[in-house]
């Protein structure tokens, strides 16, 4: 417990202390605002600095902090480490270049703004990646909810069209399609904060649940410093990657411009953008720290919990709330399992139509400008997940790449990032460094991976994997993140010499 409760002073201390070193680097203003100067009533709206905060916490979380947590977990307390260090010195770091990045060139999608610090080659692979990942997250943000409403129908005893998955995918769909298309304050800005607040205390009375029982035990790091994982997979760079959201998740970035769009000013962006990231630390810690106490430790793994997670998210966290809190936690759980991926989802698609937005040079100040992308964003989006409801159409090995195109993001927003500080001339060291450390998670991660290259290097036995070859895919990583260093500095050195001609 004690392990527990440093990191969580850790994180605290760092949303003050680095945090602000961070904020300073940046060097915030009092220049107008997008939000200010455009303010189209749609997605340039003035919104105050809590609403921000809360919209921006329940964009960038949905289930990530929670069960990406869980499955942390199941390295052990080791996880701890990676939630509050990878939250101070990448995620929040990340969060924040993000967000006000696009503050300063008008609001724009990430896609625009590393275009514009890493050249238009990367522009355009990354408006295709990051309209493909939101539609996909959407997507999957949609089948999600309607399946777990559709379970807890059935346990309801209703019967009918209420217990069909399909017909809560059209609905939620439709949703999607009008909280897309109208005002961001219209819908969002006002139930989004409400939400926000149920998964704050969903976390807090999760934590209170633990200390207040003596049957719950949260262990030391110090005393189980190790892999604990039940089927041995190794930590580096699983662990990094399996838990995204809660230390870094390049989803955030394309979540961040969202608010970017509605900040009155510039000195907001500390306690939107990096204090929001802390606060999805705080709840990632939590969770993590509910998967390793509520399961129990057996020859050096966790045991228990690889059975909980296997039975799915909504049931690993409807598990642990009535452990902790009884009735009023698994109402807690009902809601977070159905609203906080919906959350995620719609925003994701609002997202995706800024960014073609963008791309194509499209005004969405009239209803028709915003028709011309929502329906085919939706429409695509409603072909998978009905597709996928009908049975004709499986995406879920696609999915299973989503946790490494999802670092990979991050780790190209922290270069674009280092790259805008060396204009500016300030210390980049501050994103260069998560930067290569990222470099090298995904790196690693892909060539170790089963669904990646893992298959042509790893060792298997009857078509079932026996070990990793972590004696290639370590070196290979790290070659590649200091290569990337590597071609950083050439880069700005670059830069500088055609400055001087």
């Amino acid at each position: 417990m004690i392990s527990f409760l440093l990191c969580l002073a850790l994180l605290i201390i760092g949303y003050f202390v680095y945090g602000k070193i961070v904020d300073n680097t940046f060097g915030p203003d009092d220049r107008e605002t997008p939000a200010v100067r455009i303010n189209d009533g749609v997605d340039y709206v003035v919104m105050p600095q809590w609403k921000l905060f809360l919209v921006q916490l329940l964009n960038i979380a949905g289930l990530g902090p929670i069960f990406g947590a869980l499955q942390g977990a199941l390295w052990g307390p080791v996880v701890f480490l990676w939630i509050t260090f990878g939250t101070i010195f990448a995620g929040g770091v990340h969060d924040y270049f993000s967000g006000m990045m696009s503050e300063r060139n008008d609001g724009a999608s990430i896609a625009e703004v590393t275009g514009r610090y890493l050249g238009p080659v990367m522009q355009n692979i990354m408006r295709v990646f990051s309209v493909v990942l939101l539609i996909m997250v959407g997507t999957v943000f949609a089948v999600g909810p309607a399946g777990l409403i559709v379970t807890l129908c059935k346990n309801s005893g209703m019967s009918g069209l209420l217990t069909t998955t399909l017909f809560w995918l059209i609905i939620i769909l439709v949703y999607y399609f009008i909280a897309t298309f109208i005002s961001i304050d219209a819908i969002i800005g006002k139930i989004y904060p409400v939400f926000g607040i149920c998964l704050i205390i969903m976390a807090v009375g999760v934590i209170f649940g633990i200390f207040t029982n003596p049957a719950y035990t949260i262990p030391e790091i110090w005393a189980n410093f190790g892999n604990m994982h039940p089927s041995g997979t190794p930590i580096w760079s699983f662990m990094f990657i399996t838990v995204a959201c809660g230390a870094i998740s390049g989803f955030h970035s394309t979540q961040s411009p969202l608010m970017a769009r509605c900040m009155k000013s510039e000195k907001q962006g500390h306690f939107v953008f990096y204090g929001a990231m802390v606060c999805e630390g705080v709840i990632a810690l939590i969770w993590a720290a509910a998967g390793c106490a509520l399961y129990t430790i057996t020859d050096g793994k966790m045991a228990g919990l690889a059975e909980a997670l296997a039975a799915g998210q909504s049931a690993a966290i409807y598990d642990v709330c009535a452990k902790t809190m009884g009735g009023v936690g698994i109402a807690l759980a009902m809601i977070g399992v159905v609203i906080c991926p919906i959350t995620s989802g719609d925003t994701a698609f609002r997202s995706a139509r800024l960014t073609l937005a963008d791309w194509l040079k499209i005004d969405q100040d009239s209803y028709a400008n915003r028709l011309k992308l929502c329906v085919p964003v939706l429409g695509v989006g409603a072909f998978l997940g009905i597709g996928n409801a009908l049975g004709f159409i499986n995406y879920t090995v696609i999915w299973r790449y989503f946790s490494w195109t999802n670092q990979t993001l991050a780790m190209i927003v922290l270069w674009a990032a280092s790259m805008y500080l060396f204009k500016e001339k300030k210390n980049y060291w501050i994103t260069a460094v998560p930067a290569t450390f990222m470099s090298a998670v995904s790196c690693t991660y892909f060539v170790l991976a089963p669904e990646c290259l893992g298959k042509m290097i790893n060792t298997y036995a009857d078509g079932k994997l026996v070990a990793y070859n972590t004696a290639v895919a370590y070196p290979i990583g790290i070659i590649f993140a200091i290569a990337m260093l590597a071609l950083f500095i050439y880069a700005t050195k670059k830069h500088t010499a055609s400055q001087k001609a």
